[in-house]
């Protein structure tokens, strides 16, 4: 019999505990149809209606119309039924990625439009955001996961430029779609192979041309969030136009294992950072103090979660408001240092 290679699956993980206190992830299906099960349903059901037109047509007399009539609406009501099980199949993917959620939680959306305006570079898009003086340093925002359309990255962006940069944002995905809660997480890692942050390096050079031809930038910085932190880790091992480099919980599993910096890099971390574990971090100071020959630091912020930098309104969180303002001025301060 012939098995088709496609299937809808949906599974939840769970935590138990062993007789000796020790905890264990285990993962339990709920659901798995093939995909063309769904298509045989839809093939189904248009034959049946073409049949029952025809037939209706041939047929002699109101007790054949309606014995066709009759056997068709057996099989609506049948595929009613079956889609109204795929809604709950829904429902039970969204309980999944609930109990396993995408590794950064959006947290707040911010109600902002920006003050800059999108422009073409190459063949990427980007948002550009300018101080009202002239000014030749510039630092390139590279975005999470959600993209370069996310206004609160829109935000860190203004915020650059009323500090006396010229910020650009570019959309590093390149025209693709950035992640969105709806997306099933067990297919994040499929998504990310094709949006690498270490295959960020046409993209960097295109904008650094446009910075420089363009914009009359002579020094240059770049900042990064998540995944964008992760991208700014590789450019600094690569590229020495950056004057100075700031990640901002850079994800550790998505960078690179050298940590040879050609210029300063601030590492930004949260204590209580779910998908960057702090033995995570302290390895990777640890290769930073056996390889990195210029300067660093590595600093955690205590209580905070990933994403406080830029995806928490101040007044929606009073109790860690402090931590995300240090966070933005020690960003500007290494920036303001270098640059």
């Amino acid at each position: 019999m012939f098995e088709p290679l496609i299937y809808i699956t949906v599974s939840v993980s769970r935590t138990d505990a062993d007789s000796a206190g020790n905890t264990h992830r285990k993962s339990e299906e709920i659901c798995r149809k093939p995909i063309h099960f769904l298509l045989v349903k839809l093939n189904k059901l248009s034959l049946l209606l073409r049949a029952w037109k025809t037939l209706c047509c041939r047929a002699a007399n109101k007790e054949e119309t309606r014995k066709y009539s009759l056997t068709v609406h057996s099989a609506l009501i049948k595929f009613t039924n079956y889609f109204l099980r795929l809604r709950n199949w829904k429902t039970l993917l969204q309980m999944a990625n609930e109990a396993r959620p995408c590794p950064c939680d959006l947290g707040d959306t911010f109600d902002y439009e920006g003050k800059g305006h999108e422009v073409s570079v190459e063949h990427i898009r980007a948002y550009l955001t300018k101080p009202p003086h002239h000014t030749d340093k510039a630092i390139i925002v590279i975005h999470d996961v959600f993209g370069w359309q996310l206004p609160n990255t829109r935000y860190i962006a203004d915020m650059l430029a009323s500090n006396g940069y010229i910020a650009i944002l570019p959309d590093f995905y390149k025209g693709q779609a950035p992640w969105t809660l709806c997306d099933d997480w067990a297919t994040f890692d499929y998504w990310l192979k094709t949006r690498d942050s270490k295959n960020t390096n046409r993209e960097t050079e295109v904008v650094l041309k446009y910075l420089k031809e363009q914009c009359h930038a002579k020094e240059i910085g770049v900042i990064g969030f998540c995944w964008g932190g992760a991208a700014v880790h590789h450019l600094m091992l690569r590229y020495s136009e950056f004057k100075a480099g700031v990640s901002i919980y850079g994800v550790i599993r998505f960078q690179e294992t050298s940590c040879e910096l050609k210029n300063p890099t601030f590492f930004i971390f949260a204590e209580n950072d779910f998908f960057i574990p702090l033995d995570q971090v302290a390895e990777l100071e640890q290769k930073l103090k056996e390889q990195c020959k210029t300067n660093f630091e590595v600093k955690i912020y205590p209580r905070q979660t990933h994403g406080f930098v830029h995806r928490k309104r101040e007044e929606s969180y009073p109790q860690d408001k402090p931590f995300i303002e240090e966070a933005r001025k020690d960003m500007l301060n290494w920036l303001k240092k270098y640059i």
